[in-house]
């Protein structure tokens, strides 16, 4: 699934973002050497980065 459309990053990368040590959707997306754009895939990403974190 995309988590978000402006920068194509997938849910998969991004949980393989959290494992590296992610804590923010900010600090995920700086590893792919993207940024948030325009906002709407933030709170989903914060929820994946929780459940992530919390099953780890």
């Amino acid at each position: 699934m995309v988590v978000c459309i402006c920068n194509a990053i997938r849910e998969k990368d991004l949980k393989e973002a959290v494992r590296e040590g992610a804590d923010t959707p900010c600090s995920a997306y700086a590893r792919f050497g993207r940024r948030p754009k325009c906002g709407q895939c933030v709170p989903f990403a914060r929820t994946i980065i929780a459940a992530e974190r919390a099953s780890a």
